[in-house]
């Protein structure tokens, strides 16, 4: 009987020392494809945002992080900067609207050195399905109304939604997501506008994060 309890107890072990190789194999394969799928996801939003003729060093590689709660949050951002022929040209920045209707709402910012807005896109959020999802490119064009603008002391009172009486549209049934959005770039480019320059010396640091 003795015999047998032990061969069980090894058979077992066996089981649980196989078991645990497959579950980390599984996780590190896994992770690494997930690792992947983000970075091909990030190249895609970032050049479109900032287009390739804006640019020819790998944006990804080239990010910095930036703490200023002029974005938003009290965590340190993204942001990445284009170069062209070895100047900066323009900066993607990733902000967050604190305020949506449903929680926070990730946005990033392209703009060239001149403070216009190149491309800005939706990153992350939780607003309702139908209403304020509009924000999203997969579902509306509404993000692209950014897109060729600035912020500047002459038209900032502009940057808001036509109901507070600014330039632009909201959502039928849900103001609060446009106008979150809105405050969100709004800020993002200003921050920018008076940084820039810092902002271009910066060392690339995302990797030490």
């Amino acid at each position: 009987m003795l015999t047998a309890i032990r061969k069980n107890g090894l058979i077992l072990a066996t089981f649980a020392c196989l078991s645990t190789g497959v579950v980390a194999l599984t996780h590190q394969l896994t992770e690494s494809q997930i690792k992947k799928q983000e970075k091909i996801q990030l190249l895609s939003i970032l050049n479109q945002v900032i287009p390739k003729k804006l640019h020819d060093n790998e944006l990804s590689q080239s990010c910095i992080l930036i703490n200023d709660p002029a974005l938003g949050t009290d965590n340190s951002m993204p942001a990445y900067v284009a170069t062209l022929n070895g100047q900066p040209s323009a900066i993607a920045i990733e902000a967050i609207a604190p305020d949506g209707y449903n929680g926070a709402i990730k946005v990033i910012v392209g703009i060239r050195n001149d403070g216009t807005i190149t491309g800005t896109r939706v990153l992350a959020h939780n607003e309702t399905p139908g209403l304020g999802d509009k924000i999203d490119l997969r579902i509306t064009d509404w993000i692209l109304n950014f897109t060729g603008k600035s912020v500047t002391a002459d038209n900032e009172e502009q940057w808001k939604v036509r109901k507070d009486g600014g330039q632009f549209d909201q959502f039928t049934g849900a103001t609060i997501t446009p106008r979150a959005v809105v405050k969100a770039v709004k800020n993002a480019v200003t921050y920018v506008n008076q940084n820039r320059e810092a902002l271009a010396k910066q060392t690339y640091n995302c990797g030490d994060q």
